[in-house]
Order: C-alpha cells, then sequence, then structure tokens
C-alpha cells in the first residue's frame, strides 16, 4: 500500500493553520497545487475530508476522526527523517566493529578515547576474534567492518591496507640475546620458544613466508593467543615471536622486543567491509579514525619519530 504522506501532511496543515493560504505558505507552494494534494489523497481514500467553500474551510466527520492519526503519523515521520539527517550530521549511532585481539588491545583503547568525546553517547560493540572469524563477522553483517590480517582475499570483501609491521623476537632482559639489535632466524635454534597454535592467522602467515625461503619453527611450547605467549614470556618461561604490536610500550618492562632478519617477515593489517555496503554514518566516522590512528602508529613512522 502506498502512503501518500505528501497529502496527509497537507490535510493536517490546513486543519492546524485554518486555511489553504496558511498551509500553502507554510509548505512553500501554490494554494492550486495545496488544493491538489487534498484532492489526490481524498480520491485514494475515496472519502471527503475538508468540505470546503469561497469563504471556510471545515473538517468533514471522518476528517475529524482521522486528524489525530494523521498528525501522529506526520510527527512520527518528521522525527525519524529529523533522526536521520542527526545521524548524517552527528555520526550519531551503534557501531559494532571485528578486530582482532592484538589490535583490540593495542590500537582500539586509544581511538574509542577520542571517538566518545566527538560522539558521545554511541554505543560501540567490539568482536574480538582470530582472522577468520572476523572476516565472517563482517561478511555475516555481525559487524559493519573489522580490522584483521591480510591473508585470502575473499571476493565480497573490500579491503583496504593500514599498516605494515615485522614479526618480532620477544624475551626477558635476562636473556642472553636481550642486548642485540637483531636476531637472525638461524640464532633462535636454542631458544625455547613459544609458538602460537597452527588455528592462529598469525602462525599461518609465518609458516608460509618460511617455507619460502625453506627454514621452519620448532617450538618447546604451544599456545592459543598471543597474550599468553607474552605472559610466559614476562614469567621467564621462553620466547616468542610475535608481532610488534603484541605489546604496548610500557606494559611489560622486562620483555625486549628484537628486531628478525634474515629474513625480515612483517605482516600487512587491512580494515575490511562489504563490498557495495555503505556504512553508517556512526561507524564511518569510526572507520576513518581506526584508519589515520593505525597508520600513525605503524612501526615505520614510529622509528622515525624516535
Amino acid at each position: 500500500m502506498k502512503i501518500d504522506f505528501d497529502g496527509i501532511q497537507a490535510f493536517v496543515l490546513v486543519a492546524e493553520l485554518g486555511g489553504f493560504s496558511r498551509a500553502a505558505d507554510h509548505l512553500h507552494l501554490t494554494q492550486t497545487a495545496l488544493t491538489r494534494r487534498i484532492q489526490k489523497l481524498e480520491a485514494y481514500l475515496a472519502v471527503r475530508l475538508l468540505d470546503r467553500t469561497t469563504r471556510s474551510v471545515q473538517l468533514t466527520a471522518v476528517g475529524r476522526d482521522f486528524l489525530p492519526q494523521a498528525r501522529r503519523l506526520v510527527d512520527e515521520m518528521t522525527s525519524a527523517v529529523d533522526r536521520l539527517k542527526d545521524m548524517s550530521r552527528l555520526g550519531t549511532g551503534n557501531v559494532a566493529i571485528a578486530s582482532i585481539p592484538t589490535m583490540a588491545h593495542h590500537t582500539l583503547p586509544a581511538v574509542i578515547r577520542t571517538y566518545i568525546k566527538e560522539h558521545p553517547g554511541n554505543r560501540i560493540r567490539i568482536i574480538e576474534s582470530n582472522a577468520s572469524d572476523v572476516s565472517r563477522a563482517v561478511l555475516h553483517d555481525q559487524a559493519e567492518f573489522g580490522i584483521t590480517i591480510q591473508l585470502e582475499r575473499h571476493a565480497d570483501l573490500a579491503e583496504q591496507p593500514v599498516m605494515r609491521e615485522p614479526f618480532m623476537f620477544f624475551c626477558l632482559d635476562e636473556h642472553p640475546l636481550s642486548g642485540r639489535k637483531s636476531v637472525t632466524w638461524g640464532e633462535l635454534g636454542e631458544a625455547e620458544l613459544i609458538l602460537v597454535s597452527g588455528l592462529s592467522g598469525n602462525r599461518a602467515l609465518l609458516d608460509y613466508q618460511l617455507a619460502k625461503k625453506r627454514l621452519s619453527l620448532r617450538g618447546t611450547y604451544e599456545v592459543e593467543h598471543l597474550s599468553t605467549a607474552i605472559g610466559l614470556v614476562a614469567a621467564g618461561v621462553g620466547t616468542a615471536i610475535l608481532p610488534y604490536s603484541a605489546i604496548q610500550e610500557g606494559a611489560y618492562p622486562r620483555v625486549r622486543r628484537i628486531a628478525l632478519v634474515s629474513p625480515v617477515i612483517s605482516r600487512t593489517l587491512v580494515l575490511i567491509r562489504r563490498k557495495n555496503a555503505t556504512l553508517s554514518p556512526a561507524a564511518a566516522a569510526f572507520y576513518d579514525a581506526l584508519a589515520q590512528k593505525l597508520a600513525e602508529s605503524s612501526p615505520a613512522r614510529t622509528r622515525e619519530r624516535k
């Protein structure tokens, strides 16, 4: 059923303002155009809403009965349109983001802190998952966009690379290699490595890149999450190969982060969203802020500032 909103709005204004002239001025229409709107509405409803003469306009019995409902419909539509305009202008609304754990811990808190100052009242939901599940969350509309590792591309997802960071060697400050500026992969043979399981996108990326160089990893320990690996390193249990952003500056004062070379292996972080899908104004504002923060906090730019 097609609802003639223009006609209903015209009817309400004529009834409330007491005539066609004032209603036409309010809508910036000619009286002829306003009359056509009322006639079109009455024809559609097959009832007369207004009795009009050259001197006066009176509501019919049906018009008096319909007016409260028509007024409510106009008010609700006007409020809904105003809310949408505010959402577009102010970026109000709720945001659902899917993120790999390192970015949820490393980058999102700072972005959220700035974002909520500019968009107070917006609710933010973070879906923290591994790389594959981040993609699924975006594909299934559980999140409007996600931050993840660039692995295999999905035909229905658009990617925006935002940061490239190396894998590094993490050890306690008392470890024999802790004073080195860089360590080669060949020198890790004696290290008691803590490896992330093969279900991790980071591990899959590492294994693939090392295999191309005819290298492989052997570890003493295996864990599911990067945070667990860092906790074990901090406790002096072993060493780990993790992305640069696995820890924030100052979070573990005794843990050293050392460059891994020969070869340097990096991961690329990407923002993903469904192709041909428009982000809500609230999500678009967060997306832009996150992209900017990631670009500013990339390891290369951090070293340049130092």
